[in-house]
């Protein structure tokens, strides 16, 4: 028996079980690199089961240049599928450097196409990740990638990535019977726009599973991905919370005479916007093959969804929308707090004290109409900050998703939190912005795309229908921030 398989993108068949390669990272933390070779062959031994697609990022070890090799070796009539990740730091996105990342990925695998490059990035107040995948659609249409998709990107930045013009097929994101952001808005957007999600960290780092049923609570975990998980369930409501999920779990799996494990990743494949979980592979270590085929011999049925729902009501939703916790507190991840790795980004605004009032100062974002019409992006004035109408302007004058109000309310929203952090404040100080429309049909998109990105903190708002807006803009938006002591 070969595990299911589903259609990714026109002639892209995946394994709905993708090997994930992040812990090679893990097991070469020390210094110490893995065996190409002896890598090759354990990767091989996967594929050959059928668990034949596999996942991995620049940044995940050695895990390009083991799956290159295993790609070299191969002789089979079916060829592996071989997913990669570029992760850049936030800066300028030129077509020399986008392209060099690519080229990249393309060395150390070994092969003329990626068939899905998937981009990450970090914050979106930086919004030079447009840039790039832009750049990498153009790499699409010569030949070097097969698909796009993003990885960690919320609702509202998947809907406007899309909505400017970007041609992606998946989004890879955390989903598990822990973490279910992604059975809500994201869902929806997956639904409208045609997109798949690949699932990680459906086993919650090994914590899916009879190991820790009715067991304490770990002083310490010392590898990264259950270092990760152990905040997640912290987040969730804490350990007896996440025991009664385990529990409800395990009466599932005695009933289907299958494992907590098995349950756990069927619940999310059962979600129609799901293609496929990634099940982590510790590669000459812990293989659970023969387990994940289990997941293709059963069905949760109605009594089963009700048991699990009983045991999601006694916790907490993890906060705000998926990939969060890359970018705002909490951060639930394997190196835990992320906030100095933020701060040391570069912005794309930069602020420039008055020479008469060093009390005061000012950034500009570049567009064609600050030095024309005489203001800057926004003004700091002791603790206080105005961001003047901001509109869905990209570097001079390209304006961004036309047509949409949501995503420009969203791109807006980047550029105005960004404006605030270069003068010294945060995102959370904003406590006023007024939203000027253009008509009835953008009352709703914008003001959702508004309520998405104050989940935490809203500030107090008032919305104008004004009738027109210059050029292809939908929306505008102001904003007043008090810097908070």
């Amino acid at each position: 028996m070969h595990p299911d398989r589903k259609e990714l993108a026109p002639g892209l068949s995946i394994s709905r079980i993708l090997t994930g390669l992040w812990q090679v990272a893990d097991q070469e933390r020390d210094g110490k690199t893995l065996d190409l070779g002896t890598g090759a062959e354990a990767l091989a031994a996967y594929a050959e089961a059928g668990f034949d697609t596999f996942d991995m990022a620049d940044h995940y070890g050695t895990s390009e240049l083991i799956t290159g090799e295993m790609l070299r070796r191969w002789t089979g009539p079916t060829r592996p599928r071989a997913f990669t990740k570029w992760c850049p730091e936030p800066g300028p996105m030129t077509a020399e450097v986008v392209r060099a990342g690519v080229q990249a990925r393309l060395d150390r695998l070994g092969v003329e196409r990626i068939e899905l490059l998937q981009f990450h990035w970090w914050s979106f107040e930086h919004p030079a990740w447009l840039d790039a995948l832009h750049e990498l659609t153009r790499l699409k249409a010569e030949g070097l990638i097969g698909e796009l998709g993003v990885t960690n990107f919320d609702t509202a930045h998947l809907n406007l990535a899309i909505a400017d013009g970007i041609p992606l097929v998946s989004n890879q994101i955390s989903f598990s019977l822990i973490d279910r952001r992604a059975a809500g808005h994201l869902a929806d957007a997956c639904k409208k726009h045609g997109v798949q999600l690949l699932a990680y960290g459906t086993l919650c780092g090994g914590f899916l599973s009879e190991r820790w049923l009715g067991k304490p609570e770990p002083e310490a975990v010392e590898d990264w991905s259950g270092a990760k998980y152990l905040r997640f369930i912290h987040a969730a409501g804490g350990w007896e919370a996440y025991q009664g999920i385990l529990r409800a779990a395990d009466s599932i799996a005695r009933k289907h005479s299958v494992s907590i494990s098995n349950v756990a990743t069927r619940w999310v494949l059962e979600h129609a916007h799901v293609a496929g979980v990634i099940v982590g592979a510790r590669l000459g270590e812990n293989e659970h093959r023969d387990d994940n085929m289990r997941l293709f011999q059963f069905e949760l049925d109605a009594s089963d969804h009700a048991a699990l729902d009983s045991a999601f009501a006694a916790t907490t939703q993890i906060p705000g929308d998926c990939g969060d916790e890359y970018r705002q507190p909490p951060f639930l991840t394997a190196s835990g707090d992320l906030s100095h790795h933020l701060a040391e980004m570069p912005s794309a605004l930069q602020a420039v004290t008055d020479p008469d009032n060093p009390d005061r100062a000012r950034v500009f974002s570049g567009s064609l109409w600050e030095p024309i019409a005489g203001y800057c992006r926004a003004l700091r004035d002791g603790e206080r900050i105005m961001v003047s109408g901001t509109t869905a302007t990209h570097g001079v004058d390209r304006t961004v998703a036309v047509g949409d109000a949501g995503a420009q309310t969203t791109y807006i929203l980047d550029k105005i939190a960004a404006s605030v952090r270069a003068l010294g404040g945060d995102p959370r100080d904003i406590l006023r912005t007024r939203m000027y429309l253009r008509g009835d049909e953008d009352i709703e998109p914008a003001a959702r795309a508004h309520g998405l990105r104050f989940t935490i903190n809203p500030p107090a708002n008032t919305t104008f229908l004004v009738g027109n807006l210059i050029g292809d803009f939908r929306v505008e938006i102001e904003a007043e921030a008090v810097i908070s002591r």
